[in-house]
């Protein structure tokens, strides 16, 4: 990649207006996807993790889903739910609220394909920490919510932090969700890889330049949250 990017005018390239947007509103939407994926999906690898139910498997299947889902089949399933005419979406359109083709539908794709790998790590590390400190701390009188702030979240800290960056990596490059199911306005919901898609078809050389970006961007996070094990 490094080799057709036009370096004499890569910095012009970077900072046309519609790319510094692009660039922007993918940041900010990666960002929310990630907290939003933290809400839910720490709650789900905590009931996965440590809890025997039937249907189990089903559930963690559901959850695993956009894994192997095409994106594209996820921006048509969430255009199902909440789009004008969805099963959710008539009624958010009662109440005077739009998610389909907005910034929201940004942030719903983004979360839709990045959750199951928040879930994935944090269920693999209670897998691997085990319930024993938290059954101690439960026969010494602490409460639920004591054991959860004071045992599972420091024993899952490293999981839940390389899930999050995992996470946001995934949000950040997002591209099928996000065309289908919020369509690409520029400064509403076309993100960096929309931007990189429509400057392919008009300015090739923008496109590799701003492809550039976006992998160095990426790169960069994964590096700056890295943290060495120390072999003791």
């Amino acid at each position: 990649m490094t080799g057709r990017v036009d370096w004499a005018h890569f910095g012009s390239l970077v900072t046309l207006p519609s790319a510094v947007t692009a660039l922007l509103l993918s940041l900010r939407t990666a960002a929310a996807s990630t907290v939003l994926c933290l809400v839910l999906g720490v709650p789900m690898a905590l009931v996965l993790a440590r809890s025997r139910f039937p249907g189990q498997r089903l559930v963690r299947a559901a959850v695993l889903l956009p894994l192997v889902l095409p994106p594209v089949v996820g921006g048509i399933a969430l255009l199902s739910t909440f789009g004008r005419r969805g099963l959710l979406g008539q009624s958010f359109e009662v109440l005077g609220l739009q998610i389909a083709f907005s910034t929201t539908a940004v942030v719903l794709a983004q979360t839709f394909v990045a959750l199951p790998f928040l879930v994935l790590s944090v269920e693999s590390t209670l897998r691997a920490s085990g319930a024993r400190y938290e059954a101690v701390a439960a026969t010494l009188g602490a409460t639920p919510s004591v054991v959860f702030w004071r045992v599972t979240l420091p024993l899952v800290l490293p999981g839940l932090v390389s899930g999050a960056v995992l996470a946001f990596a995934r949000a950040l490059g997002e591209f099928g969700a996000t065309l289908t199911f919020a369509g690409s306005l520029e400064g509403v919901t076309r993100t960096l890889p929309l931007e990189i898609y429509l400057q392919r078809e008009t300015d090739p050389d923008a496109a590799v330049a701003l492809a550039l970006v976006l992998v160095a961007v990426a790169v960069v996070v994964m590096v700056a949250t890295h943290r060495p094990r120390v072999l003791s």
